[in-house]
């Protein structure tokens, strides 16, 4: 199979401007990759859908999963027009992606007031010293969803099935 590595990135770097320039929403776009073929684009629509979840590597990895009716994507490779975020690098582990390719890098976004790292500290933190405080409550009652969860489903394969 060609190295097809440059091809990606640029298509997700013409994503990019494309959507940035068409829907005037931030320069972040990203591109899924399995066998060597394009599955999914993504583009930032934080301000289109004015939802903050709405970021490109999010909806890629979501339309990917819904083309391919699963909700893990192992064997696929995401190019990013930026380091993805905190947010957005949970959901590439979650969702199995082997491998990121980005651009842009965290410190670069952050010249232009995306706050990658500031973010990632935040999470480094202990909960009770973040900005935004983590309070624990009714864990025993939430715990017996766990327990019920590992009987009922954990046995047929569960969250990690595919």
């Amino acid at each position: 199979m060609p190295d097809n590595r440059e091809a990606f990135m640029r298509r997700a770097l013409d994503l990019s401007f494309e959507k940035m320039r068409e829907l005037r929403t931030a320069p972040f776009a990203a591109v899924i990759v399995k066998d060597g073929k394009i599955i999914a684009e993504g583009w930032s629509e934080v301000t289109v859908k004015n939802d903050p979840t709405a970021h490109a590597e999010i909806n890629a990895i979501r339309k990917a999963c819904a083309a391919g009716g699963y909700h893990r994507l192992r064997g696929c490779e995401i190019y990013c027009s930026t380091e993805p975020c905190p947010m957005c690098l949970a959901a590439a582990y979650l969702a199995g992606i082997s491998k990121i390719y980005y651009a842009n890098s965290h410190e670069e976004a952050e010249e232009f007031g995306f706050p990658h790292q500031e973010i990632a500290a935040e999470i480094a933190m202990d909960r009770k010293e973040r900005i935004m405080p983590s309070i624990r409550m009714m864990e025993s009652e939430a715990y017996i969803a766990l327990q019920e969860w590992r009987d009922q489903y954990a046995s047929s394969g569960g969250y990690d099935e595919n």
